[in-house]
């Protein structure tokens, strides 16, 4: 028996649901990788939830960079900057999302529509992260390497990421609003399936009354948590390549956190369980959702993602 629900759920889709480990990340290897990522979807749909679709863009938007960096050394191409590097990073994310979702459902003989809306996100100009950036962004990079990049980007700065090899960090500022979250509001509304904040969003300051996009990436679930608050999610659903969250994560101590209040999840964070590049913004996007009115926030794994939302699998915070 199919249990039915009403619930407006936030996805947030992690690297892995577009690249997958020891891919190169060409187009086949991600719109595949889509593909399968769109019947987990339909299966929600089946099942009557309103969903939306957030999802990240650190390598494509790394590599997005790189080639708008080599088009203009080579053939006198003005490069674009970051912010509208993320926008095409939207664009073409979105496009393949679109494309598949829309593809199984007809599979299906669902008459629904998906849409994808380029998103912008207000951040503070005077964000502390413009001087120190934090977040990965394009290609993983070995020891090896590292001195040639530095040698072609003197003002880059690359740190080690979880374990996984080496890349380049740029500024991640905190998001404050989502620009067209009336918009998807109203497009949810009228029972379309809506995929948005890609990528964490475009950046955007306002001056005088004036946006204008600045160079930064937005953490992806960061601003997830911010248009499932303002749209109103019941559940916001962060997927990633790990089963769940997990205190003492890497130590013979380390626990799998399965159900948890959001106090308690609160005072492990302040801990210092959860690593900033990795988990921790997961955690404290699941924290600020529940504090914000949310009824449930999860953390699991792409594939456990039915299982999850049944609360078989993941890591569930509750009021």
């Amino acid at each position: 028996m199919i249990v039915l629900s009403s619930e407006l759920l936030v996805i947030a889709l992690g690297g892995n649901a577009l690249i997958k480990k020891d891919e190169k990340g060409t187009f086949e290897e991600q719109y595949k990788n889509v593909q399968y990522v769109a019947k987990l979807l339909v299966s929600l749909i089946l099942m009557n939830y309103k969903i939306v679709i957030t999802h990240g863009n650190g390598p494509q938007v790394g590599a997005t960079l790189l080639r708008h960096e080599a088009g203009q050394k080579l053939f006198n191409i003005p490069a674009f900057p970051m912010d509208a590097c993320n926008a095409e990073t939207q664009g073409f994310i979105g496009y393949m999302i679109q494309s598949a979702l829309k593809n199984e459902l007809n599979q299906k003989k669902i008459d629904r529509e998906v849409v994808t809306v380029i998103t912008r996100v207000i951040v503070d100009k005077n964000d502390p992260a413009f001087k120190n950036p934090t977040k990965p962004v394009g290609p993983f990079y070995n020891k090896d390497e590292i001195k040639i990049v530095l040698e072609k980007h003197p003002d880059w700065r690359i740190i080690e990421d979880s374990g996984r090899g080496y890349r380049r960090v740029v500024p991640s500022p905190e998001p404050k609003n989502i620009v067209e979250f009336k918009v998807i509001k109203t497009l949810i509304d009228n029972n379309f399936i809506v995929i948005a904040a890609g990528g964490g969003g475009i950046p955007v300051i306002e001056e005088n009354g004036i946006l204008k996009g600045i160079e930064a990436v937005i953490d992806k679930d960061l601003a997830s948590e911010r248009l499932a608050t303002l749209i109103g999610a019941d559940r916001l659903i962060i997927l990633t390549d790990v089963d769940a969250a997990y205190i003492n994560y890497g130590t013979q101590h380390q626990r799998k956190i399965s159900y948890i209040s959001v106090n308690q999840l609160k005072k492990y964070y302040e801990e210092g369980h959860f690593k900033p590049g990795s988990m921790g913004p997961k955690i404290l996007a699941s924290i600020r959702f529940i504090e914000n009115g949310g009824k449930e926030a999860i953390i699991a794994h792409l594939d456990q993602l039915i299982d999850a939302i049944k609360g078989k699998e993941g890591t569930h915070v509750i009021p």
